[in-house]
């Protein structure tokens, strides 16, 4: 698994092969050079309904000499515009002549990235289940097989509270409150155990929805525990409907099992 926080960094290919995979074999390629890639994505546009994507790379074209295109002195003299459209459309011409070879170069580099991927799925798999002892196909939860994948990092993020809030807010696509204190079972400030709560801020959850996710996040929340919280850490997930500070009277849930009433 390759991760990066920068979507310019992600490649058309990476991109293609995850959104589209059942067009590897039918995209157009089309390279409006590398100039742009400077200010853009790799990929600057891309058609579903006509199979095509632009990229910001060179193509073929770039490797004939320049000459072939132009020469210095081409755009001096009278008629500056006239030449310069001129050369456009010859440059255009090039560049549909070149469709085919550029096109097929950019299928195999798709092809090549999908195998790619493949196998370090397969490596992943391997590490999981021989370093750490963990099946990750035989995993059912879904939260917990998007972050399952992390283990091979377990040793930078254990008790990294903060990125685990986080880490939690993209994957639930929520706002996220750290809570961090700490409990004791009896009456005695001697004898506390640490503790860690996040608080998801998700509103507007139907009473169903609400019991699903309670029900989803109870083995999540066994993960954590295990494998990146340190073993004397309480840590708890609890989900919260409301994104602005409490105030009496204004009808915020304070939960989802509480509601002030106002009449």
């Amino acid at each position: 698994m390759r991760v990066t926080n920068d979507i310019s960094q992600i490649s058309a290919e990476m991109l293609l092969n995850y959104l589209y995979p059942e067009l590897q074999d039918k995209w157009i390629a089309r390279h409006a050079g590398t100039f742009y890639r400077n200010y853009n994505n790799d990929h600057l546009t891309v058609s579903e309904q006509y199979n095509t994507v632009e990229l910001a790379r060179d193509g073929f074209l770039k490797l004939l000499p320049e000459g072939m295109l132009s020469d210095e002195n081409e755009l001096k003299g009278k008629d500056f515009l006239g030449k310069y459209n001129r050369l456009q459309q010859r440059r255009r011409l090039f560049l549909e002549a070149f469709l085919p070879f550029d096109t097929f170069a950019f299928r195999q580099r798709l092809h090549i990235e999908r195998k790619v991927s493949e196998l370090l799925d397969i490596k992943l798999d391997y590490v999981l289940r021989h370093i750490f002892g963990y099946d990750l196909t035989a995993e059912t939860n879904p939260y917990v097989r998007e972050i399952a994948v992390l283990l091979p990092y377990v040793s930078k993020m254990r008790a990294d509270f903060s990125s685990i809030a986080k880490l939690l807010g993209n994957l639930f696509g929520c706002k996220t409150k750290l809570k961090i204190g700490r409990y004791s079972h009896i009456d005695s400030t001697r004898y506390w155990i640490p503790r860690v709560e996040y608080q998801l801020l998700i509103p507007h959850l139907s009473a169903a929805d609400f019991q699903q996710l309670q029900t989803d996040i109870q083995p999540l929340q066994q993960f954590l525990a295990e494998w990146l919280m340190p073993a004397e850490v309480h840590c708890t997930i609890t989900i919260k409907h409301h994104l602005q500070p409490q105030e009496a009277g204004n009808g915020l849930l304070l939960d989802y099992n509480t509601e002030l009433i106002t009449t």
